[in-house]
């Protein structure tokens, strides 16, 4: 029991609620300035001292990943918060992700620019995280890393809906988003273990970023309301990529 609510909590952490439904007292974080991700550390310890942080520079030598993955999501009503932070869409119940036989629910996906996780020392330009939770607590991202090329219709639609500064949820009338339009058919994947990428940096998330980038605009990287809201890269302290 400890452990679901303790990973309820996590999940909560990274669903970037709202700053009026915060708590007040909690520090402020961000990007730049005084609270930069160096400085991370001194109000989340985990984020200083943590040694299974994400993101990662992404290179081999890969061992062998054993585990079949397999998006299973569902149209929902669209629903976006921008937090002070990204874009969040919300994702209403009975959307999933089947790692071999165990299902994750999905909660929310959000944006990062430019992307966190690298690839041999090369950042793409945005990147996709969908954060999804097991009924044990155990939570699971998978990242759909973004590079400039074709207009993105699905993002599209996102980006004209998404509240242009802080604020609560918005359900934008009428309108229907499958998560699925962002993800591509070729499921290849980096995997390894790692934490939040925002305070508090908690450990214990499983990564699945997928090899085949989905493409938008530069002018859809350019509106993105975010110029930079990516966390550097992270030390591996020994920890395994596994690849497929």
């Amino acid at each position: 029991m400890k452990r679901l609510v303790f990973a309820v909590a996590v999940a909560a952490a990274w669903s970037f609620p709202p700053a009026h439904a915060a708590d007040k007292a909690a520090p402020h974080w961000g990007y730049e300035g005084e609270m930069n991700p160096a400085k991370w550390g001194k109000e989340f310890p985990t984020c200083g001292i943590g040694k299974a942080q994400s993101p990662i520079d992404i290179k081999g030598p890969f061992g062998k990943a054993a585990q079949a993955i397999q998006p299973e999501y569902k149209e929902g009503a669209l629903k976006i918060v921008n937090n002070g932070h990204t874009i969040q869409v919300n994702v209403d119940p009975g959307s999933k992700l089947m790692i071999d036989k165990d299902s994750y629910d999905l909660l929310q996906f959000h944006f990062h620019r430019p992307s966190e996780e690298k690839v041999n020392g090369n950042p793409m330009a945005m990147v996709a995280h969908f954060v999804h939770r097991n009924q044990a607590g155990k939570l699971a991202v998978l990242g759909v890393l973004l590079n400039e090329g074709a207009e993105n219709d699905t993002l599209k639609t996102v980006w004209a809906s998404a509240p242009k500064s802080e604020g609560p949820e918005v359900v934008v009338p009428d309108a229907k988003l499958n998560p699925a339009a962002l993800v591509p058919k070729n499921l290849g994947y980096y995997s390894f273990e790692g934490s939040l990428t925002t305070p508090p940096c908690t450990e214990g998330v499983t990564f699945y970023i997928l090899k085949t980038p989905v493409t938008l605009s530069k002018d859809q990287v350019q509106a993105f309301p975010f110029k930079l809201n990516a966390r550097p890269v992270q030390p591996l302290n020994g920890r395994k990529i596994v690849a497929n």
